[in-house]
């Protein structure tokens, strides 16, 4: 849902809009973040504002192929506060999820701002924990910009400048797809496409397809096109790791240490699925027993019709399919200098070391749908320190009277659910 008010009053070019968070993204991480400053007394579009560049609800999810079921998706995790019940799991992941998301948002009043785009956040000097400059409010920026500079963090956006004194980054990874470079790529005559273009096996029906990738969409994917392809090829750089049996707590916490030494290391977070290994369910094994998921090593080269390896193998093609991850979608925070020499964003919890003032949730060992949600929760616990907002309640806001007067003139709050839980 999109709120023009607000947004009229942001998107003047001389006018900056105090808050004291902004939240950027509204997947699992963003809401359970939102969901969290709320229910700790911040206000949405007076205390805090929640930005999303997507057209709709439903973060990443939306955004994922029609023949990916809700029956198909592994480790859905409900967002705090409300559960996700009663999906027809034969329905597409990306209309369930979606319409979960978006009851969610209407349920808890989290007023996300969309579609918004954020170019960048830049450090507006000064120390990042001075006292409160006011409620959510638009100023002039020739006349208060300049004491905004001293305390605040500018984040730039489609629909004007926010003035934060922090942030919470739940932007992500599907907007930054890696797309590996090989010899001869220019050169081969047929098509290229990255598994978040894919959009189902039809458009595969009767080619040569090469899958590259030894992830979960790369194995979901090309069980999907192997009985409409003439033909299909596995490469992965490294022989994938099958994991038989339950994944419990005990395994979730290894995988978690293992990303969260990457992590402190700053070095760039490893992929889920290097530390988790591949479900082996029923489809799985059919497909191996099958030869479907008959893995072989990274070609050399892409040539005119095809891939070829060192050892001088060939195999003919038409399309050749990345499925080979994502990047964490950080361009924005660029201007803050958060990297390490090793390409990666040390963290102490979920606020980054060099900035304790920006929090990255979903990225790193909280890049799933529980741990996204945990790290929101922790994000907003480590914030109230920060801030130090002596007027914010520690109970859970009660509801205003319709005849209240509003809080700088902006709506009144709205009452948190009563089947709000204490996650």
């Amino acid at each position: 849902m999109n709120y023009p008010g607000v947004r009229e009053a942001a998107a003047e070019t001389d006018v900056v809009t105090e808050v004291d968070v902004v939240v950027i993204g509204a997947g699992q991480a963003g809401l359970a973040a939102a969901f969290h400053l709320r229910r700790a007394g911040y206000a949405p579009d007076r205390d805090f504002v929640v930005l999303d560049h997507s057209p709709r609800p439903g973060g990443a999810w939306q955004f994922r192929w029609p023949s990916l079921t809700y029956a198909k998706v592994h480790g859905m995790h409900a967002l705090p506060g409300m559960e996700l019940t009663g999906a027809d799991p034969r329905r597409p992941s990306s209309e369930v999820i979606g319409a979960y998301f978006e009851r969610y948002e209407q349920a808890f009043g989290l007023r996300v701002h969309r579609p918004v785009s954020v170019t960048a956040v830049r450090d507006g000097g000064g120390p990042p924990w001075t006292e409160p400059v006011g409620a959510m409010g638009a100023v002039g920026a020739m006349g208060a910009l300049g004491a905004l500079e001293r305390r605040r963090l500018l984040v730039e956006t489609s629909e004007g400048t926010y003035a934060a004194r922090a942030l919470i980054n739940a932007t992500g990874t599907w907007d930054r797809p890696f797309w590996p470079r090989f010899p001869g790529q220019g050169t081969f005559g047929g098509r290229q496409l990255h598994s978040s273009a894919y959009n189902g096996p039809e458009s595969f029906r009767d080619t040569r397809v090469v899958v590259v990738g030894g992830g979960t969409s790369a194995v979901q994917q090309l069980m999907e096109i192997a009985p409409v392809a003439a033909a299909t090829t596995w490469v992965t750089r490294r022989p994938p790791v099958f994991r038989e049996g339950p994944f419990g707590a005990e395994q979730g916490r290894a995988a978690v240490a293992l990303v969260e030494e990457q992590v402190r290391q700053g070095l760039p977070p490893r992929s889920v699925v290097s530390v988790t290994g591949l479900s082996m369910t029923e489809a799985v094994r059919q497909a191996r027993e099958s030869g479907v998921l008959e893995r072989l090593p990274l070609f050399e080269r892409l040539t005119p019709t095809g891939v070829r390896w060192h050892d001088g193998r060939t195999a003919e093609a038409d399309v050749i399919l990345y499925a080979t991850g994502f990047r964490a979608a950080l361009d924005h925070l660029a201007p803050l200098h958060l990297r390490e020499p090793g390409g990666g964003i040390r963290m102490d919890g979920t606020h980054t070391l060099r900035d304790p003032r920006i929090h990255l949730v979903g990225y790193g060992p909280s890049a799933s749908t529980i741990g996204a949600n945990r790290a929101g929760r922790a994000a907003v616990g480590d914030l109230r320190r920060l801030l130090a907002t002596p007027t914010r309640s520690r109970a859970r806001p009660r509801p205003q009277p319709a005849h209240a007067a509003p809080h700088h003139n902006r709506p009144p709050q709205e009452p948190l659910p009563a089947h709000v839980q204490a996650n």
